[in-house]
């Protein structure tokens, strides 16, 4: 038995079309939509995603300012950038990108970008609509999980679903994502004992720990869909996820790959993001309704 590979390829490749044509329309009002990328690390990882999404927003037609502040950065430095960012117009959509330098507080810097920009739902108070099912621009990387879901007709609701990670980025509203979708959820963490109890009876496993190797296929079983949203560069300039694959692919019903899985989907998701941030901006709609898009909108009709 091999597992089905869940490739986010086709899907990424609709949405980045959905995102130009979105664009060209707003072309068409003199308005081009445009991220910028706030970087300050010279981790490895950080800089190949970064160069993922200027590549994506070309080939889209998006504007994508990367704006590298360096790895010894101040917290005074990005706050700075981020204010002037919020204030400027021609700017629709904002990513702090992760990890930032030692001892600078991301939440005190996240706060700062406004709800209407956070194309990436950074922002705590993005995360706290979506918790309650206001809309919200989720953050891409959980979006693209439930995305692939829904793009391979992986049925959510009713089924038992294991995030592995609790991160704000991904664990923490990935979760809440699968709520919305009725699926029963539980995060573990490093406190949450051995990882198979609690994945080898799970329908749905996703894991986004940042650990190269974590569940392999002694943690799974015939009948698990496992999204690995892991990117983990190794030493010699590969990308690797969280999931020892090939162990896993000889155990479980489906697997996503690393790289060509969830990571595809994320980097597409902040191109439609950003679009649909310029169009809401543009459209003079008051800021209180500027806060992305709702929760349960995704970019395919719900199956029956």
């Amino acid at each position: 038995m091999s597992a089905q590979t869940l490739s986010g390829k086709e899907l990424a490749g609709d949405i980045r079309r959905r995102a130009r044509e979105q664009g060209r329309d707003l072309e068409q009002d003199s308005i081009r939509p445009v991220l910028a990328v706030v970087i300050a690390t010279d981790d490895g990882s950080t800089h190949w995603y970064v160069r993922s999404i200027e590549r994506a927003a070309e080939s889209a037609g998006i504007g994508c300012r990367v704006i590298d502040l360096g790895h010894d950065a101040t917290e005074q430095d990005l706050a700075g950038v981020l204010r002037d960012l919020a204030t400027e117009s021609s700017v629709h959509g904002i990513i702090l990108q992760t990890p930032l330098p030692a001892g600078v507080r991301t939440d005190a810097l996240v706060g700062l970008i406004p709800p209407e920009k956070d194309i990436d739902g950074a922002n705590p108070l993005s995360l706290g609509r979506l918790a309650v099912g206001q809309p919200a621009f989720a953050p891409a990387t959980a979006r693209s999980v439930v995305e692939i879901l829904e793009h391979h007709r992986i049925p959510v609701a009713g089924r038992r679903a294991v995030v592995v990670g609790r991160s704000a980025v991904v664990g923490k509203p990935l979760a809440l994502l699968l709520l919305e979708r009725d699926a029963a959820v539980t995060v573990c963490h490093s406190r949450s004992g051995p990882l198979e109890n609690h994945t080898a009876g799970a329908d749905i496993v996703v894991v986004a720990a940042g650990r190269t190797g974590l569940l392999n296929g002694s943690h799974v079983s015939s009948s698990s869909v496992v999204i690995d949203v892991g990117t983990n560069v190794l030493a010699d300039g590969s990308l690797a996820g969280d999931v020892d694959a090939d162990s896993v692919r000889g155990v479980a019903a489906a697997l996503s790959p690393v790289p060509g899985g969830v990571g595809s989907v994320t980097t597409a998701l902040l191109l439609l993001h950003t679009v649909e941030a310029a169009r809401r901006q543009s459209s003079g709609m008051p800021r209180d309704q500027q806060q992305g898009t709702p929760t349960h909108s995704v970019l395919h009709r719900r199956r029956p």
